[in-house]
């Protein structure tokens, strides 16, 4: 069963997600700091890189499962044009309201 966007408990992961969902890569880097990091399956990776082969070009969306640790850690279904769908992890940090970094991978 997939969690509504608008009842994710935490905004700025809320805010993470709709932008994923409507494909706003701007609305995107605006809920994160400037020095926002990330990482994949456990390797850091650059962001703006990852973001534009992993979610912008290729039509990503994120279908959350369930959230815990107050709406900080995300189990969701993940799919993309390249991979297809996948079960997917997510972990925020957030600082100051936005994301300072988000951790994903497959769960």
């Amino acid at each position: 069963m997939t969690i509504a966007t608008a009842k994710l408990s935490d905004p700025a992961v809320r805010t993470f997600v709709a932008a994923i969902n409507a494909g706003d890569r701007d609305a995107f880097l605006a809920v994160l700091t400037p020095d926002a990091t990330m990482s994949d399956d456990g390797s850091d990776r650059d962001l703006r890189d990852w973001i534009d082969k992993e979610i912008f070009t290729v039509r990503g969306r994120i279908d959350v499962q369930t959230e815990s640790d107050g709406g900080h850690a995300l189990i969701a279904n993940f799919t993309n044009e390249t991979w297809g769908e996948m079960r997917t992890a997510w972990r925020f940090t957030i600082d100051g309201g936005k994301i300072s970094r988000f951790d994903t991978g497959q769960a």
